[in-house]
């Protein structure tokens, strides 16, 4: 530990003394110890850090333990000595590609989990026995668990990376509480499931895959597309039509119906629904969502919507755009562009090989307004003679630093006479 930051060091002391005041045979440092042994280790080495929503966790075993009072004195230290540490991490050398890395792998655990929670909905309801459905009703309630925790996770990573992204500006804290607000021991996990912390080795494929808040990035000027500047005389989205308008009235209803009955894992496999719906719906929903009180289910379907193919993303963001919901448009290509540099390549290669040049131009200036210059090298590395212009093009539109560094970028990679 003499070569870890002193920040690392004093987290994992005192994520250690909590710990030590816990049973480790109960609540969640059970689940966590039985679930990802060595990632607890790690954590408790200060080898490393441990996501929000654990410490969280940790705080609410101490809550069931000692009090809520002991919980409140104890989360205000964890969370600035947290603060501290994920800073000494972040600063040191890779850690933007570490960061980058670990959001894709957390990611595809947010999928996987989205989509276990829609099979095992499924599964709930055909079952034709009350033992059948008792032990669905477990699984599901550990599926949606995973779900919400996969969620804040990429919330935090994306937080964290925008803040290496773009330092004069402060990044918001995780999508997680301030301090426990439940005292509710959780129950034996049956089988299966995500490592507890997200500390998965980076090149591996996981089991299969609250809002994000991400830092604002670099400041950004133009038309629609989060400062892509748009080709005069290029046509509007279509206007949604009334029976457009009913859909959306009638999928509200629907989820909020469900949201009332407790049915969580249903409302999430309707979630998933939405987000392939044509994108001129999407304005209309979240018109809906916020009229019902539903932001939360607003923020989980722009999720939904950032993991569809370039193609329906960009659409979507384009729809918002022009229906005057541009913040909206900007968050979700932030969320869209979370991906390896290989796949943003090949995105951009299906979309200028359709002959789709603004959505193409769209997805570029999203991806180089959060990402770093050196990381839009390796995209160009694939075919510099077509994306090395189209690039620089969507920097320009960006800000002209972005274009100056990206110039340099190219470079240093060679990708750039």
């Amino acid at each position: 530990m003499a070569q870890l930051p002193s920040a690392a060091v004093d987290f994992a002391r005192f994520l250690a003394g909590l710990t030590a005041r816990l049973d480790r045979r109960s609540g969640w440092l059970a689940v966590f110890l039985e679930r990802d042994p060595d990632g607890m280790g790690a954590c408790l080495a200060g080898s490393e850090l441990p996501p929000w929503d654990v410490v969280d966790a940790l705080l609410q075993d101490l809550a069931a333990d000692q009090g809520a009072a002991a919980a409140r004195t104890e989360a205000a230290t964890a969370r600035a000595l947290h603060a501290a540490a994920t800073a000494a991490h972040d600063g040191g050398p890779g850690a933007a590609a570490a960061l980058a890395r670990r959001l894709d792998v957390m990611l595809r655990e947010r999928r996987y989990t989205a989509e276990r929670l829609q099979e095992l909905t499924a599964h709930r309801a055909t079952a034709t026995t009350e033992e059948a459905a008792a032990a669905l009703d477990v699984d599901l309630a550990w599926a949606e668990d995973d779900h919400r925790r996969a969620t804040a996770r990429c919330a935090e990573l994306r937080a964290r990376a925008d803040a290496l992204a773009a330092p004069a500006t402060p990044a918001p804290p995780p999508a997680a509480p301030e301090r426990p607000t439940s005292q509710v021991k959780p129950r034996k996990r049956p089988r299966g499931g995500a490592r507890f912390a997200g500390i998965a080795e980076e090149a591996a494929e996981p089991p299969g895959p609250t809002p994000v808040a991400p830092a604002p990035a670099a400041a950004v000027r133009g038309a629609r597309f989060a400062g892509v500047a748009e080709p005069a005389g290029e046509p509007a989205p279509p206007r949604p039509g009334p029976e457009e308008a009913r859909a959306a009235g009638g999928a509200v209803a629907r989820l909020h119906a469900l949201r009332a009955q407790g049915r969580g894992g249903e409302a999430h496999v309707l979630l998933a629904e939405l987000a392939g719906w044509p994108a001129p719906r999407l304005p209309l929903l979240a018109a809906e969502l916020h009229r019902a009180g539903l932001e939360a289910d607003w923020a989980t379907l722009l999720w939904e919507v950032a993991t569809l193919p370039p193609a329906g993303l960009v659409a979507a963001a384009d729809a918002l755009a022009a229906a005057g919901r541009g913040a909206d448009a900007r968050q979700l290509l932030r969320q869209g562009v979370a991906r390896p540099a290989p796949e943003i390549a090949d995105a951009l290669h299906l979309l200028t090989g359709d002959g789709r040049d603004r959505q193409a131009r769209a997805l570029a200036g999203a991806y180089l307004a959060v990402r770093s210059p050196e990381d839009a090298a390796g995209v160009a590395r694939s075919d510099p003679d077509r994306l090395v212009p189209l690039l620089l093009d969507a920097a320009r539109g960006v800000s002209e630093e972005r274009h100056w560094d990206l110039v340099h970028a190219f470079r240093v990679a060679g990708v750039l006479a």
